[in-house]
């Protein structure tokens, strides 16, 4: 009798002792790897999984450890354990020619993983309403958060977290009711699942990186899409972006704000999809 394959991929890869992170690994194709921003997991790509798998890809979302469904140890969570773990997995899975997607935090994590790494397993990068070069201000950066907005969030995490969620909640979308009450309500389930460990240094992390010299290490054509109404990562990032990544461009999404993937979700999809297809 012929053996049947059942094809089952591993939804746990593990990166180190004691540390597993969760993957979504679907479709064939050529691969387009999906990294979450904070304080979500890779679920939060649910309504782009189903698109790209039609369209002919093979699409790898990654949780970062300390969210979601992956171990949440004690230790670093900054951008270059992030980096690292993302580079075992892509190793582990034997990734190749891979478009590498990062929303949020997850774009600057693949900014600097494509730096640290001279772009291994990767061809083109795409950034999402990304918390880059750098999310808090600076002397020389006017861009943005003041550091101090971000101690506020710190301080809130080990005092209220729902709060901070909630909080954040609000200032996700163009408008309180950009979104449905049941996807609001999904969104702060996932951000619940996080570890307040993880949460708070995620945020130190946030607010102490600096990717400006990063930027000019990117040699992969790069397609930045962001939300005009973006409270959360200002459009002025999105051109320090463009002005730092050599081989780059925007796509501004006029009616969002951080959420685009949720409140544009079908030109989201689109322009992701074009892009890997070039």
């Amino acid at each position: 009798m012929e053996k049947v394959n059942t094809g089952a991929r591993a939804e746990y890869i593990k990166v180190e002792p004691n540390v597993r992170l969760h993957i979504t690994d679907a479709g064939k194709g050529r691969p387009i790897v999906l990294i979450h921003g904070w304080p979500l997991s890779d679920e939060m790509y649910e309504y782009q999984y189903n698109d790209l798998i039609n369209a002919g890809f093979h699409a790898i979302g990654i949780t970062l450890r300390g969210f979601g469904k992956s171990d949440k140890p004690y230790g670093l969570y900054n951008y270059d354990k992030h980096a690292s773990d993302i580079k075992k997995i892509l190793s582990k899975l034997d990734i190749k020619d891979a478009v590498i997607v990062g929303f949020s935090m997850g774009g600057s994590i693949a900014i600097r993983y494509v730096s640290k790494y001279k772009g291994a397993h990767v061809s083109k990068l795409v950034l999402c309403g990304a918390s880059a070069p750098i999310w808090t201000q600076r002397k020389d950066f006017p861009y943005n958060l003041p550091q101090s907005a971000v101690d506020d969030l710190i301080k809130l995490n080990h005092k209220d977290r729902p709060k901070l969620l909630s909080d954040f909640a609000n200032i996700f979308s163009a408008s309180e009711t950009s979104l449905n009450k049941g996807i609001a309500s999904w969104l702060n389930g996932i951000g619940l699942s996080a570890s307040s460990y993880a949460t708070a240094q995620c945020l130190i992390a946030l607010r102490d990186t600096d990717l400006r010299s990063d930027l000019k290490k990117i040699r992969i054509p790069t397609l930045i899409m962001h939300g005009k109404k973006d409270k959360i990562c200002s459009f002025d990032l999105a051109e320090q972006m463009k002005a730092g990544i050599k081989d780059s461009h925007i796509v501004p999404f006029e009616k969002s704000g951080h959420s685009m993937f949720l409140e544009e979700t079908k030109k989201f999809n689109a322009e992701l999809i074009k892009f890997a297809d070039k």
